[in-house]
């Protein structure tokens, strides 16, 4: 399966910063149940997306990148 990418490079970083903030918090800070796991879960699919250049949510609004 081939996704063309929709994310610029300056956003694939900021995504990436944060992602990495969000999983060493998830680390660092011991966060209870379901609040750690929702964190988690956003840093993984921030990096994943940030890594891919790929944003399923943005597809489906229609962005496109020029």
């Amino acid at each position: 399966m081939l996704f063309k990418r929709n994310v610029p490079g300056w956003e694939r970083i900021v995504r990436a910063v944060v992602a990495i903030g969000l999983l060493i918090a998830v680390v660092a800070v011991p966060l209870a149940g379901m609040v750690g796991w929702i964190v988690g879960l956003s840093g993984a699919g921030l990096l994943t997306s940030s890594l891919l250049g790929f944003c399923p949510a943005c597809a489906l609004v229609g962005r496109r990148l020029p």
